[in-house]
């Protein structure tokens, strides 16, 4: 009889919005493979509450004290932004491997650095873009690494919403965010784009973004209703990307946007084909006339932030690279920062 592996045990940094919307529901639906060992919050209310439904061994104001715990294996790190970098650099030296929430920091710098330990710990660091966790996702990425569309030469990656400045949280707080739907949203579609398309590496950017809502007392929020006195980040971005291969992909991300309705795809132009990710389609060119056609894939439905955690629990049992590498995060972040900076300077901006 084959022995049972040990379960997996899982540390929580931050009980807010996306550990107790994604993460610890996610960890919580498979009992048998890990346990959630730990968790850590700056605020014991939100600490206690969430202690009490998923049952923690351990609960801890100070993150550091959660990483002094040998018996735990990897880490999610659920806090804003600006919190990101300093737990994951911690949690890596310490021996854990790490699930850092998207983006991977507030710029490529500390990306770079996150990386960089990773590496030097022999842990692996994994990002949260749950997107390519969807089965209809991995379909088209399946029909693309096949060949079946051929050269991928343009892709437009788009994330707007109409009346979606979040309500919550520090959205929309420049200095704790590091902007608005561009890398709140919009990293999501470019991390799916840049994944389909193979990663190719990027040379530079040329973006614009705008601040046209966000200040206005005027405009109806749909996910509740913003502090406009405190609105520091764009309301909506564009950029045009080149890589060194020659393609390139138009991102355009919103938080608020005249639009008749909402916008979240990736469309891929390819010399065989195009595919498109929602809903998934395939065109092709078959004896002279135009096909298009929708792959339909067992278990379509599942929740994608769900499927991210059963992965990175495999990923620390197998001792398995995981789907979305810490470089993968950094290359979002390189591409981020050249946008926001060929924004600012008006100018395209090279990605080193």
């Amino acid at each position: 009889m084959a022995k049972k592996s040990k379960k997996v045990r899982i540390g929580v940094i931050g009980t807010g919005g996306i550990a107790n919307g994604a993460h610890l529901p996610g960890y919580s639906l498979i009992p048998d493979d890990c346990e959630i060992y730990a968790i850590c919050d700056i605020d014991p209310v939100a600490l206690k509450r969430t202690q009490e439904k998923y049952n923690a061994k351990h609960t801890f104001e100070d993150y550091r004290k959660l990483l002094e715990l040998d018996e735990i294996d990897g880490v999610s790190v659920c806090t804003p932004n600006y919190v990101h970098f300093q737990p994951t650099i911690d949690a890596l030296k310490a021996g854990k491997h790490v699930l850092c929430e998207k983006p991977i920091a507030m710029n490529a710098k500390q990306g770079e650095e996150m990386v960089k330990t990773a590496r030097k710990a022999g842990k692996f660091l994994q990002i949260g873009y749950n997107s390519r966790f969807a089965p209809t996702n991995q379909a088209i990425k399946r029909f693309i690494d096949a060949g079946e569309i051929g050269e991928v030469y343009y892709a437009r990656a788009q994330s707007l919403r109409q009346r979606g400045i979040p309500g919550w949280g520090v959205f929309i707080d420049k200095e704790k965010q590091g902007g608005g739907p561009l890398i709140d949203i919009g990293v999501h579609v470019l991390d799916l784009t840049l994944w389909m398309m193979g990663h190719p590496k990027p040379v530079a950017a040329s973006g614009v973004t705008y601040q046209k809502f966000g200040k206005r007392d005027d405009i109806v929020g749909f996910m509740g209703q913003w502090d406009h006195t405190k609105f520091t980040v764009e309301d909506f971005a564009s950029a045009l990307i080149r890589f060194e291969n020659g393609a390139s992909i138009v991102l355009e991300s919103s938080f608020v946007a005249n639009l008749k309705q909402e916008e979240h795809n990736v469309t891929l132009l390819g010399t065989e084909g195009g595919a498109e990710c929602y809903p998934p389609s395939i065109t092709q060119e078959r004896h002279r006339s135009l096909f298009s056609f929708e792959p339909k894939v067992p278990n379509s439905n599942i929740n994608t932030h769900h499927a991210e955690m059963k992965a990175f629990v495999e990923c620390i049992r197998d001792n398995k690279e995981p789907l979305v590498t810490g470089e993968h995060g950094l290359m979002v972040a390189k591409i981020m920062d050249a946008i926001y900076k060929s924004s600012d300077e008006g100018r395209e901006v090279t990605i080193e």
